[in-house]
């Protein structure tokens, strides 16, 4: 995948977080600029979900830690096993949120 390509992804994906944390129902703001997306919670707390072109991953940064999503082709999965980029989101904002969080990935999956 070339950086342009992954750029494209990267973007797609980031606006898909976007709508889908908009759409869940949740008490989460949204900002974007560029390349970074931050979720901030009633609490003041972020979450930060950043591209980084050199390393062709997703980065996500909470108070539970930071995870490294690369694409397998179809999904993006954490470089340490943790686990698939939409599942982790919603933990993570649940947990940050204090109540459950479901993150929906698009349905055509090219984000």
């Amino acid at each position: 995948m070339t950086e342009h390509q992954f750029l494209e992804l990267a973007d797609r994906t980031l606006a898909a977080i976007e709508d889908a944390v908009d759409a869940c129902g949740a008490s989460i703001e949204t900002s974007r600029s560029g390349h970074v997306l931050e979720l901030e919670f009633d609490d003041g707390s972020k979450i930060v979900v950043n591209a980084q072109a050199p390393m062709r991953e997703l980065w996500v940064a909470a108070r539970a830690g930071g995870f490294h999503f690369r694409r397998d082709g179809e999904r993006w999965l954490d470089s340490r096993g943790a686990g698939e980029l939409w599942a982790m989101l919603s933990e993570l904002a649940g947990r940050q949120a204090g109540e459950a969080v479901e993150l929906q990935a698009p349905a055509d999956r090219r984000a």
